[in-house]
């Protein structure tokens, strides 16, 4: 057995960190927080020259929010020890924001908004990535601070601007990471190092402590190896802020199929050094597609490619000047030159008031068209069409950027949220990916769509170290039933560790049929009970989820009395196992059928 210089066995530290696995080791007793974060340290010291960290992780930073552990219930905090990492144009307490900027650096007071909700969940942030500077970038090569190399092939380019942030997390430094998205930051980076960005509508996440590249099209992202992970992160951080004037309140609606896939009817859509294989990877992407029992309509896509030239080739890349030309004429000499060519290509004469509005005017026809195009509907494109060896772009950065950007410039302008995820390689090492989009405030379309997607999309055999451990293994998806859940078992919760043990997977969010009454059990910790009656009844949101069959005897005779499993009606008509609760238990207990459901009666901390 191999111990490193803590006195850690590596071969017990999986080299993936996610959610699911690291609460399913903690819950083992079979690692510590504090013996993952100095992994993490190691790790992070070991691949120094990927240039992943602006300020890397150090047991010096992390010991306050260990410490800060010890006196939390982990079964109360959906994301207790869970490490993070931070896109360093986001402010984390203590820790130096540069926006890889060494002369704009500051040292916030207080932790951003979404990076604070983190914490108060449990989650333990690590370190400040790097990124193209001042997030202006799509390749990852933008930074005073190196270039940060693909997390599997360091002659490629990781992507950007949030490029650490994806890196750390396919590297093992994180279980998950934050970055930004102003024209494809979240997503770019996930595409091209295997992983899902899950780019939110704007407003949904608050951008109070983010440093601002566009400000009316920023928005917070973050990375994970799967869907389900992204949406826990979701779950935590999503509201309404009244301390952000971008803030908007936009609830995640229940999982529901769109009518139909958009895809691009055209041909070119590939570049670059590796134009073949991303061409055949997408022909396989779109086999999937096809595949899923949905629709699919190929579509001219000149709409969001006309849209897309008005961030940085018309009058709006202006808002980008507005924001750091102030900063660049006070402080000569400190920006990236490439950087600073295209901040300056805003400045000055270069653009009117009136060309402003112009512009303006015609991305509000683009709005009302794409409107019209995607409703109930999803469209479908490559996360990229190509990528590039970092040298390739170190002798025409401008070109390579913008080909980067084709099928992502287009998304905040136009008010959408979207999801990226891994598709199959392009070739060994290649990873290959797409990305749904949707309307603002329709990410439960993509929910829908993306998970059975993910659920197709065969994990390659390559890991970057050591296949992944048994705790990380995915479930097979063959002889399995669903099972609905609607209360402690639900994602957030302290009872999803059980679901995630038997190897159970969500599907998607619902509803039963309006024929049942949820109380509230006095019990310790306080558990749901639902009660099907003959009358006044309502319809209760609940989870499904799907459970192979070898477990789920086990799990059922491990539910304690008075709930059980039963047939629940769905509001569709259709019945699946599900929790139930026996007549009796409802004497004495609290009515909280009005709520609708366990998130609105008893929501997450």
């Amino acid at each position: 057995m191999q111990l490193n210089k803590y006195g850690v066995s590596n071969d017990v530290i999986p080299e993936r960190l996610t959610i699911s696995g690291l609460q399913q080791l903690y819950k083992d007793q079979a690692l510590t927080p504090r013996e993952i974060m100095e992994t993490i340290t190691l790790r992070a010291e070991e691949d120094r020259d990927m240039n992943i960290w602006i300020v890397p992780p150090s047991m010096e930073r992390i010991a306050p929010y260990l410490e800060r552990l010890e006196t939390m219930d982990k079964e109360e905090y959906p994301l207790w020890g869970i490490p993070f990492a931070v896109k360093d144009n986001i402010d984390v307490n203590g820790y130096p924001t540069t926006a890889a900027c060494p002369d704009f650096a500051y040292t916030p007071s207080e932790h951003a908004a979404v990076v604070q909700k983190l914490i108060d969940a449990g989650a333990v942030p690590v370190g400040k990535t790097n990124l193209d500077q001042f997030a202006t970038g799509l390749v990852g090569t933008r930074s005073p601070y190196g270039d940060t190399h693909n997390a599997y092939r360091p002659e490629l380019i990781s992507g950007g601007s949030s490029s650490g942030s994806p890196v750390a997390v396919a590297r093992g430094q994180a279980a998950f990471a934050l970055g930004t998205d102003t024209a494809g930051s979240g997503r770019v980076p996930a595409a091209l190092n295997r992983l899902v960005g899950w780019k939110p509508s704007l407003g949904a996440w608050s951008l109070r402590g983010v440093v601002p590249a566009s400000a009316s099209l920023d928005c917070v992202t973050v990375f994970t190896h799967r869907l389900q992970e992204a949406l826990l992160i979701d779950e935590v951080v999503r509201s309404a802020d009244e301390k952000d004037h971008w803030s908007r309140s936009i609830p995640m609606q229940s999982s529901a199929a769109p009518l139909k896939l958009l895809i691009p009817d055209q041909k070119d859509l590939f570049y670059g050094p590796f134009e073949k294989e991303y061409k055949e990877a997408w022909g396989q992407a779109k086999n999937r597609l096809a595949a899923l029992g949905i629709p699919v309509e190929p579509t001219n896509t000149d709409l969001f490619m006309e849209a897309a030239k008005l961030l940085y080739d018309d009058a709006l890349v202006a808002e980008r000047w507005a924001g750091l030309g102030p900063f660049i004429e006070a402080h000569p000499g400190s920006t990236f030159p490439v950087t600073e060519k295209v901040l300056r290509s805003g400045a000055g004469d270069a653009y009117s008031a009136s060309s402003v509005f112009q512009a303006m005017h015609r991305l509000q026809s683009y709005k009302r068209q794409a409107a019209v195009l995607l409703e109930n509907a999803i469209l479908v494109m490559p996360t990229c069409g190509g990528t590039w060896r970092r040298e390739d772009v170190a002798r025409n950065p401008i070109a390579a950027n913008r080909d980067m950007g084709r099928y992502t410039n287009h998304c905040n302008l136009l008010d959408l949220c979207a999801a990226a995820v891994p598709a199959d390689d392009a070739a060994d090492l290649l990873p290959f990916g797409i990305t749904f989009f949707a309307l603002s405030g329709q990410e439960h379309l993509i929910v829908n769509t993306a998970a059975k997607f993910e659920s197709q999309t065969e994990e390659p055999i390559e890991h970057l170290r050591s296949p992944l451990t048994k705790e990380e293994s995915l479930p097979d998806n063959s002889g399995t039933t669903q099972v609905a859940v609607c209360g402690l078992h639900m994602r957030g919760y302290p009872l999803e560790v059980q679901m995630q043990s038997a190897g159970a997977k969500f599907i998607k969010e619902a509803r039963t049929a309006p024929k049942y009454q949820l109380v509230k059990l006095n019990t310790s910790p306080a558990k749901p009970g639902l009660i099907k009656v003959n009358e006044g009844g309502a319809s209760i949101q609940l989870e499904v989820w799907e459970i192979p069959l070898e477990a789920f005897g086990e799990f059922t005779a491990s539910i304690p009395a008075p709930l059980g499993i039963g047939k629940i009606e769905l509001e569709d008509g259709t019945e699946v196992p599900g929790f139930i609760c026996e007549v009796y238990a409802a004497e004495g207990a609290e009515n909280i059928t009005e709520a609708g459901g366990w998130r609105k009666a008893v929501p997450l901390p």
